[in-house]
């Protein structure tokens, strides 16, 4: 059984930092783009930041500068630092990860569980 495992939430105050990591295990053939998503309450689920199997990397225009995304191929580990934190980051933050679990699968789509960020004084 595949899954993503997040961790690193938790309670900042404004301009504060936290990195954020999601683990992928299980049975994985390959792992394609890897990305972190957010939803506030009340708000649609939006995109964070992705990076690709290549390292190609894009940010929405909402955190550019601020957080910074990265992986661990040999652990199949996806990071989010984010720096300069502002109330408006407040939000359950999920990971989202595109594998193959064997050749004859083609890609799927996988979802952490998410973990609460709250920026607040």
């Amino acid at each position: 059984q595949v899954q993503l495992v997040e961790s690193g939430g938790g309670l900042v105050q404004p301009g504060g930092s936290l990195r954020l990591s999601c683990a992928a295990s299980g049975s994985i053939f390959s792992i394609n783009a890897m990305g972190w998503y957010r939803q506030a309450p009340g708000k649609q689920r939006e995109l964070v930041a992705i990076i690709t199997s290549g390292d190609s990397t894009n940010y929405a225009d909402s955190v550019k500068g601020r957080f910074t995304i990265s992986r661990d191929n040999a652990k199949n580990t996806v990071f989010l630092q984010m720096n300069s934190l502002k109330p408006e980051d407040t939000a359950v933050y999920y990971c989202n990860a595109g594998m193959v679990v064997n050749r004859y699968t083609g890609l799927t789509w996988y979802w952490g569980q998410g973990t609460q960020v709250t920026v607040s004084s």
